[in-house]
């Protein structure tokens, strides 16, 4: 039985992903909310939480941690390491969209802006914490839940101080996630992780979708497909992007090394400031 962390396994693509998982596999829910992963455990489970799971194959996990937060990505890396012998998948879902129509500029616990600490840099984080765990479990994977919407990191500014606009800040953060599954797959190359990325499935039916005010193009169900793909197939590819279900090609910046580099310096140097 494969164990495998989503986070943002409280709503949409991660829930789905989480409830189909679970049939088979041990599946550690993450969210931020108690009452919610709750729940989100008990649709994974396809009962109530205090039936016995003699009739089931798999089984789920809760954690709880609020990635704005980097100490508490960080104790949430802790947990993981302290309750979980092996780890065989880590998925990288948890995110925010542009916010609704209108929304300005916003930080997090740590002074970065939201969406490039939220949907990048937790999950850098916590991925670099959880390594030597995925190490020791290869075959294993990390699957970062991207998108097709990817913008140019402007390092004279990343974080967006001037000129700020909310479909940017998430696409920037966006393209960080690609870049980031690029170095790490070439940094892990012979020890048996593979990494990727994808953009699951343009405006799927769930809330971050809805909130912006986007029109719904896509199935939750077509985002699952295109991420399980990642999870339960393509043994040994590594250091991909994917939209949907095909390779595809990521902003240009991706493959510019000293991009990479800078990008790579930014991210240790903020993680650095925030844990003291």
């Amino acid at each position: 039985m494969r164990t495998i962390l989503i986070t943002g396994a409280t709503d949409g693509l991660g829930r789905e992903l989480a409830r189909r998982l679970a049939a088979d596999d041990r599946v550690i829910v993450h969210g931020r909310d108690p009452e919610r992963v709750r729940r989100a455990r008990a649709d994974a489970e396809r009962a109530d939480p205090e039936r016995t799971r003699a009739d089931v194959g798999g089984t789920t996990e809760g954690v709880l941690a609020d990635l704005a937060d980097l100490r508490q990505v960080d104790r949430l890396a802790d947990e993981v390491l302290d309750r979980f012998d092996r780890l065989d998948v880590l998925v990288n879902n948890a995110g925010m969209g542009g916010g609704p129509p209108g929304s300005g500029r916003a930080e997090s616990q740590d002074g970065i802006e939201l969406r490039f600490a939220v949907n990048y840099l937790a999950g850098y984080h916590l991925t670099r914490r959880l390594l030597p765990l995925l190490v020791k479990s290869a075959p294993s994977k990390v699957v970062n839940v991207a998108s097709a919407g990817q913008q140019a990191i402007d390092f004279a500014d990343p974080m967006l101080t001037r000129g700020y606009g909310r479909q940017r800040a998430y696409s920037q953060s966006k393209l960080a996630q690609i870049m980031f599954t690029f170095d790490l797959a070439e940094e892990l190359a012979g020890q048996g992780v593979t990494v990727n990325a994808l953009h699951p499935a343009t405006y799927m039916d769930t809330t971050m979708v809805r909130e912006a005010g986007a029109p719904v193009m896509s199935t939750v169900d077509e985002g699952v497909a295109a991420t399980r793909q990642l999870i339960d197939g393509l043994d040994g590819v590594s250091g991909r992007y994917f939209n949907g279900l095909r390779e595809s090609l990521a902003d240009a910046q991706a493959y510019d090394l000293a991009a990479r580099k800078r990008l790579r310096e930014l991210s240790d140097d903020l993680v650095r400031r925030a844990l003291g």
